[in-house]
């Protein structure tokens, strides 16, 4: 916040809420639970980030509004509330799954440094520049390997960050690309695949009525997989961005920097500095120094996670991933999968006993930003939740009268929204899935249903994509060493885009039988929409595109 009309835009932003709070305690003696007022912390934090380019003091403002509305605005009790172990801080760092979650990124967070120490990062590097030829393929590359990491959002960011950086790097794609290419292939990747913590999480917020209409929770998540728009046209997107090379809006700014003035973030932000000096080891490094660990990790979280689930005790697979505990699987799977790696890498004598475990505090150093952000952000939901953020969707959504067949489009607005305020579109999937299985009849209304279930999961996972205050958002910037805002700025307006065309596409199905015809009225029009604005981008920067173009030949020709 360097600027002085930043820091006066900040100020006035602060003056309005605390205007706003004074008006909720005035206006509301009996409290803001279940009213318009419970989405307010959220919004705090999403403003203050979006003006000051801060992420820590927007979330700790975010979360000190919460907690002085759950508080009732008496002072003792709202620093109780902040910091106690109900709602606050300490009930966050007390959660199992949250501690999961964290253990997970410091596990993988020492891998990725023993990988860079054992010479695997430097060796896929050399094989990367020698094996893909272009940016397209760089970016391609990215998003298939982000398809093959489906398992779970999280372990997909910061596994295909680890991978791609010095992929991306060589071809000179700038780290907000590459968090935007990792962020669009976790979520959206993983509610599109049954065999995912996602789908064990959709499957698990099912209603009874379901089950009892002769479905399984399974049968319903694999029928809203074709009219999930938003997470298969996003990928649509970054298969024609990457064959056109085609950036617009902020991005066009970080990939005109990257490919023409060498220069990967653009801005002065580094909170990952030193972490990409790819280090050699003591021997000859070779792709499998990378590839195997990784392997290994992939193989091992899933065998943890289907573990959680009963799979070794009989249940089948498809079973034991609804019924599994990411946040114990997870990390269980990440600590064999550390402890491999640390033998392995001493095998090959690639990093000596003691080098290797000083891969212990930097792995940590490494998380402690996006642990400080998830933590903010876990509270900030809490706080949310107290204020029965839940209960004002529900009654907003009780009476749909004849507007069925435009209700997913509405289900889809208003998850987004929900996701984009709160940061979780897990949370906003346990809000809004009971609603739709109550709205519609399974037995009369099957197709309706499938439609309105696409429309929250997709809803909530763009919402999540696009809100600064996301733990998935936060963990792609994480993944590609990306400064976080930066990583919202710029792919907000791609994810806007489509919303736009996704909107469109839950309108129209309702009243189209076939699935099919319906998604290919949406491929067909993500894919013209993109055309569109290329003719636009071209018209508008003719200058900077030309300077890229140069600057990409000559990458090129070396």
């Amino acid at each position: 916040m360097e600027k002085k009309s930043t820091k006066i835009a900040y100020g006035i932003a602060m003056g309005i809420i605390v205007v706003l709070l004074v008006i909720v305690k005035v206006a509301n003696p009996d409290g803001v639970v279940g009213t318009a007022w419970s989405l307010f912390p959220p919004l705090v934090a999403i403003a203050l980030a979006l003006i000051s380019k801060e992420v820590y003091s927007s979330l700790f403002f975010g979360c000190l509004a919460g907690a002085l509305m759950v508080a009732g605005f008496r002072p003792w009790d709202t620093v109780v509330t902040l910091v106690g172990p109900d709602a606050g801080l300490i009930g966050m760092l007390s959660d199992g799954w949250n501690v999961g979650i964290i253990i997970f990124l410091v596990e993988l967070g020492i891998m990725v440094d023993l990988m860079n120490k054992g010479g695997g990062s430097a060796a896929f590097g050399r094989w990367a520049k020698k094996s893909v030829k272009s940016r397209t393929g760089a970016q391609l590359m990215t998003m298939i390997l982000g398809v093959v990491i489906f398992v779970d959002d999280y372990f997909n960011c910061l596994t295909v960050g680890s991978v791609m950086r010095p992929v991306t790097e060589g071809h000179k794609i700038s780290r907000a690309k590459l968090a935007y290419l990792i962020d669009a292939t976790a979520a959206p990747v993983c509610m599109l695949i049954p065999v995912s913590s996602w789908g064990a999480a959709v499957s698990s917020y099912v209603t009874d009525n379901v089950v009892e209409a002769g479905y399984s929770p399974i049968q319903l998540f694999t029928s809203q997989i074709p009219y999930n728009y938003y997470c298969i046209l996003t990928l649509v997107m970054i298969i024609v961005i990457s064959v056109l090379n085609l950036d617009y809006g902020p991005m066009l700014t970080h990939e005109y920097n990257a490919q023409v003035k060498d220069d990967l973030f653009t801005t002065e932000h580094r909170p990952f500095a030193g972490a990409d000096d790819y280090e050699e080891g003591h021997g000859k490094s070779s792709v499998l120094d990378l590839i195997l660990p990784i392997i290994v990790l992939i193989v091992l979280c899933v065998g943890g996670m289907v573990w959680t689930g009963g799979f070794f005790d009989g249940a089948s697979f498809l079973d034991a991933f609804a019924d599994c505990d990411a946040s114990l699987g997870l990390p269980l799977g990440g600590m064999v999968a550390l402890a491999f790696t640390f033998i392995y890498f001493w095998l090959r004598r690639s990093i000596s006993f003691e080098k290797s475990f000083e891969s212990v505090p930097k792995g940590f150093i490494q998380m402690v930003s996006p642990v400080l952000v998830l933590t903010f952000a876990w509270t900030l939901k809490s706080m949310t939740d107290n204020l029965g953020s839940s209960d004002f969707v529900k009654n907003l959504l009780a009476d749909s009268g004849n507007l069925q067949n435009f209700l997913p489009a509405i289900i889809f607005i208003v998850a987004c929204v929900i996701a984009f305020a709160t940061g979780t579109s897990w949370g906003t999937l346990g809000i809004m899935i009971p609603i739709v299985t109550s709205v519609f009849d399974p037995s009369t209304q099957w197709h309706l249903m499938s439609i309105g279930l696409a429309a929250a999961c997709a809803g909530g996972v763009c919402g999540d994509h696009c809100s600064p205050i996301s733990d998935t958002t936060i963990m792609a910037s994480a993944g590609a060493h990306c400064y976080h805002l930066n990583h919202v700025q710029t792919q907000l307006p791609y994810a806007i885009t489509v919303v736009c065309v996704s909107f469109v596409g839950f309108i129209i199905a309702p009243f189209i039988g076939a699935w099919y015809i319906s998604l290919a009225i949406e491929v067909a029009l993500m894919i013209g929409v993109l055309l569109v604005i290329r003719l636009v981008v071209n018209k508008q920067h003719p200058g900077i595109l030309k300077e890229m173009a140069e600057a990409d030949k000559a990458l090129y020709q070396k």
